[in-house]
């Protein structure tokens, strides 16, 4: 059964890599403001499962489907389809990212390509095809970016560079789809989300961030929430959610 309350009571809100940790929890909380939620995912169907199960058992009506953001046609497929199911889009957010560390000596013309095929040309494939959708609704569009996209790091080169692409990408949507679309960009700094592998990281960057603490998935879902909520005279904005760690 659908909410009938919360800011976002009644929109349909599309998230790419929506089945798994930063994602997921932006599915879960936007429901939690009333929206009918449609994630994707390319390779955990599982976890897509788990996440589709708890909106439903939350009375949220959501829709997972399989999408590789890098393949256009794929893209098309599944973007009418959420229209079709859920009777149109009003907020994209684009959240299906990959991440890896290269030295850049090592960094491969095919691992630079991959990084960019994911994190910019895929944003711009869901973007691009959801128009139709977004205009109706007078939508918002929201990239999840990254502070490796205002920051430079040392073994990130082909990330902190897709990163900061989609940063511009955002300015230039702004332009191009305003007056009927709003879009904006989330960037998080260090999100712990609990890993073990990432404790020796996380410790380092906590003591180099003013909040002295690492970011959570509750944070980035704030920001996020801001976004799809506030005035639609909000656009071209990339927010930092990094606990001021962008200031060091």
């Amino acid at each position: 059964m659908r909410k009938a309350e919360g800011k976002l009571a009644g929109k349909v809100v599309l998230i790419t890599g929506g089945a798994r940790r930063i994602g997921r929890a932006l599915a879960l909380g936007l429901a939690g403001e009333g929206a009918l939620i449609a994630i994707t995912y390319r390779e955990s169907e599982q976890d897509a499962r788990q996440t589709i199960g708890r909106l439903l058992a939350g009375g949220t009506d959501a829709l997972a489907l399989r999408c590789d953001v890098r393949d256009p046609r794929n893209v098309q497929e599944m973007v009418r389809e959420v229209a079709a199911e859920l009777g149109g889009i009003d907020v994209l957010i684009n959240n299906a990212g990959i991440f890896s560390a290269v030295k850049f000596e090592a960094l491969t013309p095919g691992q630079w390509d991959d990084m960019f095929a994911t994190n910019t040309r895929g944003p711009f494939l869901v973007a691009q095809a959801a128009l139709p959708y977004l205009r109706r609704r007078r939508g918002r569009i929201i990239h999840l970016g990254s502070l490796g996209g205002i920051r430079p790091w040392r073994a990130q080169a082909h990330y902190c560079s897709s990163k900061a692409a989609l940063i511009m990408l955002t300015k230039v949507m702004a332009k191009a789809l305003a007056p009927l679309i709003a879009v904006n960009c989330v960037a998080p700094g260090m999100i712990s989300m609990g890993e073990n592998r990432d404790a020796a990281l996380v410790r380092q960057t906590v003591s180099k961030t003013p909040m002295r603490r690492a970011g959570a998935a509750a944070d980035v879902l704030e920001a996020v929430r801001f976004f799809a909520t506030a005035t639609h005279f909000i656009t071209g904005q990339t927010l930092a959610v990094d606990g001021g760690l962008e200031l060091e």
